[in-house]
């Protein structure tokens, strides 16, 4: 089968690398082609190290799409559109084209963009926990799924379901769940709400001039503070899930995700998850200290992509959502602050 990867972040190098070692006919659609080696290193977490040859790699989407059979996307939420739209003229009938995050916005674009003959895909959480070791040649793959949580539109194609979800089972080599409604994939208390409290209980207060002296861990250093921001926000999110076409227990709440049972000890699981020690902070140097990172993806995409379609639906739904409000409201004027600060005439 010929897969054709789109996008060169942590995902894209961990799923391109894993995908060329099974023997998949793997292309990469990259920005960036010439940074690349063809044969790509993926570290795992039991020390093994896995290689994979690339077969193409181009930033041209006339040179790879038209072979592939599935196109799956390893984007941030800006890039999606855009892609979507690059890659429409050369896709062939029935080629599934699905996304590694779902939850900024990837449905509602393909749904509008591309044919009714495109199969789509979206994961409810990313298959692999991924960091990049050397661009374009070397990544780690830090953590696994147990189970893997899908939704797939059937639309006007002959490859119904149960058949693309066992080609993505053994693709990952993971137990595939196909779930109800895309809904259930686009909307997520995973990093929309996991990421933004976290941020929101840390530099609420910050303002230029406040710098900190050391980098902190992102899970290692995770307060009860933001545990239980967390947990009232995924209270209102569930408000949502009521009156969409979501299945009861499809979209598991943070406590059961984490098996906990409070701030204390949701604080307790995230501390202790193996995959999750050693992430940083998204700070930057200032000098000899660090100061909040604003032009990290915690931010240009958990803000405007991934809360913004909670946040948006909430209010279409006139349901009440405090926490929701002042985390994304925070979140989205820092942002502008930094742009507007960014590009302002000295």
């Amino acid at each position: 089968m010929n897969i054709c990867i789109c996008g060169g972040g942590n995902l894209g190098h961990v799923i391109t690398g894993y995908l060329a070692n099974k023997g998949y006919e793997v292309s990469l659609l990259t920005r960036h082609p010439k940074q690349w080696s063809h044969t790509l290193q993926i570290y795992t977490p039991d020390g093994k190290t896995l290689e994979g040859a690339i077969c193409r790699l181009s930033a041209n989407p006339a040179e790879l799409i038209p072979q592939a059979d599935l196109v799956l996307l390893c984007l941030p939420g800006y890039g999606i559109a855009n892609t979507l739209q690059a890659i429409l003229p050369y896709l062939r009938p029935h080629t599934a084209v699905g996304s590694v995050v779902s939850s900024t916005g990837f449905f509602f674009e393909a749904l509008d963009l591309l044919p009714e003959t495109t199969p789509l895909f979206g994961f409810q959480r990313v298959p692999f926990i991924a960091r990049i070791e050397e661009y374009g040649k070397s990544a780690h793959l830090l953590g696994y799924k147990s189970s893997l949580s899908v939704a797939i539109e059937k639309r006007e194609t002959p490859l119904n379901p149960p058949c693309l979800g066992g080609m993505l089972g053994e693709m990952f080599d993971t137990p595939v769940h196909l779930l109800a409604s895309h809904y259930e994939v686009s909307l997520t208390n995973s990093n929309p709400l996991l990421h933004t409290s976290r941020l929101y209980s840390m530099w609420k207060d910050w303002h230029e001039g406040v710098t900190y002296p050391t980098q902190s861990q992102f899970y290692s250093d995770w307060t009860d503070e933001a545990s239980q921001l967390l947990i009232d926000m995924d209270k209102e999110f569930f408000l949502l899930l009521n009156v969409l076409p979501v299945t009861p227990g499809a979209i598991p709440t943070v406590l059961d995700y984490y098996e906990s049972t409070d701030a204390v000890s949701l604080t307790r699981k995230l501390h202790s998850i193996e995959a999750f020690k050693g992430i940083l902070s998204p700070m930057k140097k200032s000098g000899n200290a660090f100061v909040p990172d604003f032009q990290s993806r915690y931010f240009t995409e958990d803000f405007p992509y991934g809360l913004a379609i909670i946040h948006r639906l909430m209010h279409e739904h006139h349901i009440d959502c405090p926490n929701i409000n002042k985390v994304y409201e925070w979140g989205m004027s820092t942002i502008n602050y930094q742009l507007s600060t960014k590009y302002s005439t000295p």
